[in-house]
């Protein structure tokens, strides 16, 4: 049976929806349910469960992640299932906008957190395995420099490298999406920038260390 392809009234529909998903803020509303304070107003005041877990509730900061993650991969799973005949163009656009709704919330005033959870989770969407890969990069880097920032930035980097030469062995790629994860990757460096600079400067702290 042939899938007609959505209207680009219905695409344009499903991408906005993209968005609002993306902009559930899960540290705001893991916090709250669980009685602990805004992460707004302590730490990095990032809505992120890095941030989450300066409070020390580790399940709390658990879920917050799993949950930017989750929206991250239902955004485009919801999107496949409302529009089977959607074109790779709009699932890139469906992903952009899942991940721009969780820089930008409406409903936390386009004050958002980084976006790395919610990235792995459109990686997920787009080939299980090559969000294992990335994420495998993260790891590596992470255990060898113990900074959780650089790990997620050369992870970041390498996410559309490896589905431009993963393609044809795990999985066949496609520009629009190719385009679209290197979009991602510029955003988070963009939001990485203090990190970076901390980073540059050798003040960035390593995981497991405690701030002075």
């Amino acid at each position: 049976m042939v899938q007609t392809a959505p209207s680009l009234l219905f695409t344009a529909a499903l991408v906005a929806l993209a968005y609002l998903i993306g902009s559930i803020p899960f540290a705001v509303v893991v916090s709250k349910l669980m009685g602990l304070q805004d992460p707004r107003s302590y730490g990095s005041k990032n809505p992120g469960a890095t941030n989450v877990l300066r409070t020390g509730n580790k399940a709390a900061a658990a879920l917050t992640l799993l949950g930017d993650a989750a929206k991250g991969w239902f955004a485009l799973w919801l999107a496949q299932a409302l529009a089977p005949g959607l074109s790779w163009t709009g699932f890139a656009l469906v992903a952009l906008a899942v991940f721009l709704g969780h820089l930008y919330p409406v409903f936390l005033g386009f004050k958002g957190g980084k976006g790395v959870a919610t990235a792995l989770g459109i990686l997920l969407a787009v080939n299980p395995w090559l969000a294992l890969a990335t994420v495998a990069t993260w790891v590596i880097i992470a255990v060898f420099s113990r900074y959780s920032s650089l790990a997620a930035l050369v992870a970041a980097f390498f996410a559309p490298v490896y589905y431009l030469f993963g393609s044809g062995v795990a999985w066949y790629a496609q520009a629009p999406v190719g385009v679209a994860l290197a979009a991602i990757t510029v955003l988070l460096f963009y939001c990485h920038r203090a990190n970076i600079a901390r980073l540059l400067a050798g003040t960035e702290s390593r995981i497991g260390s405690k701030k002075k």
